[in-house]
This record gives C-alpha cells, sequence and structure tokens, in this order.
C-alpha cells in the first residue's frame, strides 16, 4: 500500500481545489492549501475513539500547522454516527475547533444552514481541527485576516464550531447558498465525479473502500 496515502491526499486535493475553491465556498481557501499550514492525518480501518484524538493531538502539535484534517478512507460510519464521534473527540480536545465532513448528504437549499452538510461532502469521513485561539484571532481580525485566514477558512467551512463574527460568517454562508442556487448541478457532479475517481484509485492502491 505504498500508493494508498498519496492517493487518500491527492483525492482530498481534487476536492478542496474543484469544489471549495473553484466555487469560492470560502475566499481563503486557496492560501491555506498553498501556505503550508493545513496538516493532513490518515486512519486505516476502523478507528477507535483514542485513535482519533491521538492523530489529531500529534499533527496539532507540529510546528507551522493552523489546521489538522484526519481521514479515515477506509470507514464506513453513517453520517449521523460521525457526528456523535465528532462530538466525542470535541470532548476531549478543548483546546481546538472541530467539524466533521461527511461524503452522504443531500442538497437541501431551504437555508444557508441546512446547505452546509451539502457543500461539506468531502470524499472520505474526516475531521477538521483549528486551536481556539486561531479561531479566536479570526474573530478579532474579521472579513480580510491576514493572520488567521487559515482559521477563518477553517471556520466557515465547519459550519459548526468557533465562528469568526457573525456578520462575516453570514455573509459568507449566504454568498455559498446564492452559488450552490446557481451551480449545485455542476457542485454534485465535481463531487460525483471526485467519487468515480476515488473508487478506481483506491482499489488500485489496494485501500479498502467500505461505502
Amino acid at each position: 500500500m505504498t500508493a494508498a496515502p498519496a492517493e487518500v491526499r491527492r483525492i482530498l486535493e481534487r476536492y478542496l481545489v474543484e469544489v471549495v475553491e473553484r466555487y469560492a465556498l470560502c475566499p481563503w481557501a486557496r492560501p491555506a492549501r498553498e501556505g503550508g499550514e493545513l496538516a493532513v492525518g490518515i486512519l486505516w480501518g476502523a478507528p477507535e475513539l483514542g485513535d482519533w484524538i491521538a492523530l489529531a493531538t500529534q499533527l496539532l502539535a507540529a510546528p507551522g500547522v493552523h489546521v489538522a484534517m484526519v481521514v479515515a478512507p477506509e470507514l464506513a460510519i453513517a453520517r449521523a454516527a460521525f457526528a456523535a464521534l465528532r462530538d466525542r473527540v470535541a470532548a476531549a480536545l478543548l483546546s481546538a475547533g472541530i467539524a466533521e465532513f461527511h461524503p452522504d448528504a443531500a442538497l437541501d437549499l431551504a437555508s444557508p444552514a441546512r446547505l452546509v452538510p451539502f457543500l461539506r461532502r468531502a470524499p472520505d469521513p474526516l475531521l477538521q481541527l483549528v486551536p481556539l485561539p486561531i479561531l479566536d484571532a479570526a474573530r478579532a481580525v474579521g472579513a480580510t485576516p491576514p493572520t488567521a485566514s487559515i482559521a477563518a477558512q477553517s471556520a466557515m467551512l465547519s459550519g459548526r464550531a468557533g465562528a469568526p463574527r457573525p456578520g462575516l460568517a453570514a455573509r459568507i454562508a449566504t454568498a455559498n447558498h446564492a452559488v450552490a442556487a446557481h451551480h449545485h448541478a455542476a457542485i454534485a457532479a465535481a463531487i460525483d465525479d471526485i467519487a468515480a475517481d476515488r473508487a478506481a484509485a483506491y482499489a488500485r492502491a489496494g485501500i479498502t473502500a467500505r461505502r
């Protein structure tokens, strides 16, 4: 499985570039990815709670890391169960804001908040973590934070923990809702294409994709 980690990261990057960045779902997404302050860790099989906590802690402790993503490419788990797992990890890691991304979510344009799960349809279940001091800095800086942009990116994508000032969060959520109203078919097509790429690539790399 020497190619497996590279394939997991490649598939995740497709989601970040072709969905989040292409449709400007977050104004800071590209600087965050290209700035080298995003750390990605992989958990194989069906990890236990302690595995999530240990790897997240390790990633966040690395120098220069402002955002950590812990991915479980072989995990078969329902979205509600994964949200419950996220809550258990958050209870253990009180120093970080945590959001879950899951590949299964229907489009719901009823409100900006109800759209969030659809926009967080990452190829694999993953938890995104940002240290609370960085989130606090994002709140203080506001709409165009030069030093806390990565934290602001995470907060906007999370739709849950530690978002910057409500006015900014509401504006971005409303803008994303408008974008999705016009482009949801193209966004869904991109997500589906990435999922097909994932299935083929994981089979070649020997990754047991259980869903």
